[in-house]
């Protein structure tokens, strides 16, 4: 059972529900029942804004792609330009996103759409912003639905098709990397299938293929009519029935629900409470609203064990700050480089399997510009250090020698508000109690408090105390 206080209950909710949450949105919160906050965060995620950097009109897409070619032959120059073009349009996918985490309402929504996209990891093949920008879309609009109405989608979304390598699946010279990915990462898990399962079901996902203009196509002329066994059951099986008999399979569930449970709970697993709601998401035809609703409102979810137990990834970390302070960047791109140096760029995965998240975030190389993200930010402080080398994202710009400087604005008014009548004794803590996941120790507070003057005015007191404690390794915990 829970021995947290109220506001830590709402603090903690926000953080994993979300991406952390403002005083006053805490404050407000701690006045009502607990589950009509949760309610509350599911009712605020009830539309999607859909993400838009490239115009989705197939016919202009045909013309950009005609206007590559002079006389039959491929303009390399065109070409260049239209890499580099494309390359820019998903940086712009990726800030489009961040600027929903941190920023919309729907922050429930948001954060259910980053799990799925590690789960459902894909990267941005040939820089194809049309292509990610329509599996975003995806990921989104189902994140909060029926996970049975999610596979389905994303298994058909040509970006996926595409980084999977189905458009070269075709009858008689079948090719298994869609299928074994569908069943090792997006349903079973390694080890619940046989290897006679995906060569068959790598024939069952023939046909399935997209056009250039992001379309998905069914080619029946490449898809192989013969009958397949998988699973123990021979038909003559098309893509669609696979899926469905990946969903009928109560490992799916088993599955899926860990690795959530994972995500929002705790990285060690409890296995009788996984089952036990693994049986409710199976019984429920997958409803991921119904799974999470569960979770968010049981007394165990608030045990105090869980609390802190989960690494913020690079990406929760910078929506968070964001979100807490109302950061906004004044050269936006520098969050590509914030997201390059931690090891988390979006639409950039390292490998199929995603990011593999937990302690894997925390290095010896990015844990001080970590620690030092939120001097770098709130002070303008130059950054000396470089982005790590990998991602197609051109940020040389901000990773030139010398280094970069942030300038941001923060919305200091809203935030100071809700500290306008603590007293100058309880500021320190006061602050900490919506930063951190734990109470200060009497050593921390000693620490953070020398850091204050008796000379700074009243709101430089709060921007060095805030300063001070998001600099603290505990607000690398949720």
């Amino acid at each position: 059972m829970t021995n947290l206080t109220r506001q830590q209950q709402t603090r903690y909710l926000f953080a994993r529900a979300g991406f952390g949450a403002t005083p006053a949105e805490l404050d407000e919160a701690a006045r009502k029942p607990l589950k009509k906050v949760v309610r509350q965060l599911f009712n605020d995620s009830d539309s999607v804004t859909d993400l838009r950097v490239v115009d989705a009109d197939t016919n202009e897409t045909k013309k950009q792609l005609k206007g590559m070619f002079q006389n039959g032959q491929l303009d390399k120059d065109m070409l260049k330009e239209r890499i580099r073009d494309n390359a820019e349009k998903v940086r712009d996918l990726n800030l489009q996103w961040l600027d929903q985490m941190s920023t919309g309402k729907a922050a429930l929504r948001e954060k259910m759409a980053l799990f799925w996209h590690g789960h459902f990891a894909c990267r941005a093949q040939g820089r194809n912003p049309l292509f990610m920008q329509q599996y975003a879309n995806t990921i989104r609009q189902h994140a909060l639905g029926k996970f049975s109405d999610l596979l389905m989608a994303v298994s058909k979304e040509p970006a996926m098709l595409q980084f999977l390598n189905n458009q070269q699946n075709r009858k008689n010279a079948p090719n298994e990397n869609f299928a074994r990915e569908v069943m090792e990462l997006f349903t079973l898990g390694r080890g619940n299938y046989s290897e006679h399962d995906i060569k068959e079901a790598a024939r069952a996902f023939t046909g399935w293929q997209f056009t250039p203009d992001g379309q998905f196509v069914f080619r029946q002329q490449v898809h192989d009519e013969g009958e397949k066994t998988i699973f123990g059951k021979t038909g003559a099986f098309k893509g669609e029935d696979v899926i469905a008999m990946l969903l009928e399979n109560k490992q799916t569930a088993r599955f899926i629900t860990a690795k959530i449970y994972r995500f929002f709970v705790n990285e060690t697993v409890d296995k009788k409470r996984v089952d036990e709601l693994a049986d409710q998401f199976y019984k429920s035809n997958y409803d991921s609203t119904d799974l999470l609703e569960t979770i968010f409102t049981s007394d165990w979810f608030y045990d105090a064990k869980n609390v802190g137990a989960h690494i913020k990834s690079p990406v929760e970390l910078l929506a968070g700050f964001r979100h807490t302070l109302g950061v906004q960047f004044e050269q936006p791109q520098s969050q590509i480089f914030v997201q390059r140096t931690l090891g988390q760029l979006l639409f950039y995965p390292p490998n199929v399997a995603g990011w593999p998240g937990g302690k894997n975030w925390i290095d010896s190389s990015s844990l001080l510009f970590r620690m030092q993200l939120p001097n770098y930010v709130l002070k303008a402080a130059d950054v000396t250090v470089k982005p790590k080398d990998e991602g197609d994202v051109n940020v040389q710009s901000l990773a030139r020698k010398g280094g970069a400087r942030f300038q941001t604005k923060v919305d200091w008014a809203d935030f100071e508000a809700a500290f306008a009548k603590t007293t100058d004794a309880e500021l320190t803590d006061t602050i900490a109690s919506t930063l951190l996941p734990f109470p200060l120790r009497s050593d921390q507070r000693e620490l953070i408090n020398k850091q204050t003057h008796s000379g700074q005015s009243r709101s430089e007191q709060i921007h060095t105390i805030t300063a001070a404690l998001m600099s603290l390794p505990e607000y690398q915990l949720t």
